[in-house]
C-alpha cells in the first residue's frame, strides 16, 4: 500500500520544525513508520544548494537563478527521499515543498508565477502532497523576530507579506487538500488538529496505510 505524504508550508519561524516532530512523534505510537524530511538540503546534492541559496554571502542571485536551484534541490529530494518513502508504504512528513518555491521565488520575488509553477511541478515530477498543513502569521510576529536572518530571511517586509499572501491563496484554491491554521495558536491545539485530520487520511475507509 503507498504512503501518505504529509508538507508543513508557512513562513518563516511558524513552528514548522515543531509540528514536524510532533507528528512523527504520534505516528509512531500509533505503530506507522514517519519519515521527517525537509527542504531545502536533506540530500548531498541539495545541502550544497542550501548553502548558496540561505548563506547570506552568496549576495545578489539573479531570481531565476534563486528559483533554477531551488528546483533542482526539489529534483534530487524527490528521487532520493521522498518517493523511495512513499513506495515503502510510509509516513513522509515535509518541512517546505512545492509550495514554498511557488510563493518565496514565484510571489516573493515577483517571477511569472505560471512559469515558476511549471518549473516547479515539473521538478517534483508531479508529486503532490496528500495533505499541506499552512501555519499561518503575520512576518512582523515571526521572520522579524529571527536574530540571525539567512539571506532569505533578509529579504525584507514586503517580500515576506508577499509570500503569506500566496500561501493563503494557494491554500485557497484548493481546500479540500489544505489545513490552515494560525501558527500561534498553542503547539498541543495545533498538533492535535493535526494529527486529527491525518488520522482521517489513514482510517481504513480511506484506502491508505495504517497500523
Amino acid at each position: 500500500m503507498s504512503g501518505l505524504f504529509v508538507v508543513f508550508e508557512g513562513g518563516d519561524g511558524v513552528g514548522k520544525s515543531t509540528q514536524t516532530r510532533l507528528l512523527a512523534d504520534w505516528a509512531t505510537e500509533q505503530g506507522l513508520v514517519a519519515l521527517i524530511t525537509f527542504e531545502p538540503g536533506d540530500t548531498a546534492v541539495g545541502r550544497s544548494v542550501r548553502g548558496i541559496v540561505l548563506d547570506p554571502a552568496t549576495g545578489d542571485l539573479d531570481a531565476r537563478a534563486e528559483a533554477l536551484l531551488y528546483a533542482a534541490d526539489k529534483a534530487q529530494h524527490v528521487h532520493e527521499v521522498v518517493r523511495p518513502g512513499l513506495a515503502r508504504g510510509e509516513l513522509v512528513i515535509c518541512d517546505r515543498y512545492l509550495d514554498s518555491m511557488l510563493a518565496y521565488q514565484g510571489a516573493g520575488r515577483v517571477l511569472d508565477l505560471d512559469e515558476v509553477a511549471d518549473v516547479a511541478r515539473w521538478a517534483t515530477d508531479g508529486l503532490v502532497p496528500d495533505l499541506t498543513v499552512l501555519l499561518d502569521l503575520d512576518p512582523s510576529e515571526a521572520v522579524g523576530t529571527i536574530a540571525d536572518p539567512d539571506r532569505l530571511e533578509q529579504a525584507g517586509d514586503d517580500f515576506h507579506q508577499r509570500v503569506r499572501w500566496f500561501f493563503l491563496e494557494l491554500a485557497a484554491r484548493e481546500p479540500a487538500r489544505y489545513l490552515v491554521l494560525p501558527a500561534r495558536d498553542s503547539r498541543q491545539h495545533l498538533a492535535e488538529q493535526v494529527r486529527q485530520r491525518v488520522g482521517e487520511l489513514l482510517s481504513p475507509a480511506a484506502g491508505r496505510i495504517g497500523p
